[in-house]
């Protein structure tokens, strides 16, 4: 778990489409890397303009219906408000619930849509590490604001073709586990929690478990992770050698974590799937489960504990 994962999914799937040239005050440069220094606050701050503007949306959430002009020109990302919200802004790193489908725009075919979540809502990571489409078209708008993006083909790559967003933030979902405390297990680690939600690790006397150990301190009642799901979480991990922090995403201002179960070490997966949303687990993994004898790696021969909280989980889209 120590590096985390480069997400690789279909040009159109939820969270880690980078957008180069986007338009307006925030724009990212052609890399495609947010600039946090925009004078607006917001990273990619997409304007509206001739295209975006021109999307008729008939019907809200996943009964809408998105109308794309046949000249409509795609000249640029472009986003346009359809109807304002009043809940509070939402900012980059934020974890919302999304209603959104995304429509090629010469067919007007859906192509990906929050159905493929529990209730139709997809829980949305506004990842401030990757230009995200959802980033572009939700940021710096209130909570129940709907909004259209037109994304010219050439954003998606050699060969990527003009598509629209309608999209929605729903609500804001919790960034710690929120599910039922449970008695602790006989001989794992101690678990103490500050009034934040930021979880200490005290190690017990003895050796680590040579096989990797799971329990769950905090039961939650949400979707539940299965096998290469896109997840977001909140972890700390120590080693069981000494005690000391190797990794915490609370050390990063608690921003939350994305990344598949398929691409972290075998423990950290063991811990996630079939665990439900709302969740916190207690991870011990032995080095095979972990980093191995890997040579030179900082975590070589360590056994390794994790506390996490499970905030989200969502079906990674099928390559198509």
């Amino acid at each position: 778990m120590r590096k985390r994962p480069l997400i690789v999914l279909s040009t159109v799937a939820a969270a880690t489409l980078l957008l180069a040239g986007c338009s307006g005050s925030g724009a990212p440069e052609s890399s495609g890397t947010p600039d946090p220094s925009s004078s607006s606050g917001c990273l990619l701050d997409a304007q509206p303009g001739k295209t975006s503007d021109s999307i008729d949306v008939q019907g809200e959430g996943l009964d809408a219906v998105v109308k794309v002009p046949a000249d409509a020109a795609f000249a640029d990302v472009e986003r346009t408000v359809i109807a304002e919200g009043t809940g509070d802004e939402v900012v980059a790193n934020d974890l919302v619930g999304v209603k959104y489908q995304i429509v090629e725009a010469s067919t007007g075919e859906v192509v990906d849509s929050s159905a493929r979540s529990e209730g139709g809502e997809a829980p949305v990571l506004l990842d401030q590490n990757s230009a995200s489409l959802f980033i572009a078209a939700l940021e710096c708008q209130p909570i129940g604001t709907q909004v259209v993006l037109a994304l010219p083909g050439e954003v998606f790559g050699e060969g990527g073709t003009n598509k629209v967003v309608y999209a929605e933030a729903v609500e804001q979902l919790p960034e710690v586990a929120t599910g039922t405390p449970v008695d602790p297990t006989p001989g794992m680690p101690e678990v103490k929690l500050d009034d934040d939600g930021k979880p200490s690790i005290t190690i017990p006397d003895g050796d680590a478990p040579a096989e990797t150990q799971v329990a769950v301190l905090k039961q939650g009642d949400g979707a539940t992770v299965a096998s290469g799901d896109l997840v977001v979480v909140q972890y700390l991990g120590v080693k069981w050698s000494d005690g000391k922090e190797f990794d915490s995403s609370w050390s990063r201002d608690a921003a939350p974590a994305q990344f598949q179960t398929t691409g972290v070490v075998a423990g950290f997966r063991k811990a996630l799937e079939g665990q439900k949303v709302g969740s916190q687990v207690l991870v011990v993994m032995p080095p095979s489960d972990g980093y191995g004898a890997s040579e030179g790696n900082e975590l070589q021969n360590e056994s390794l504990v994790f506390v996490v909280d499970i905030l989200a989980t969502t079906p990674v889209q099928a390559q198509q």
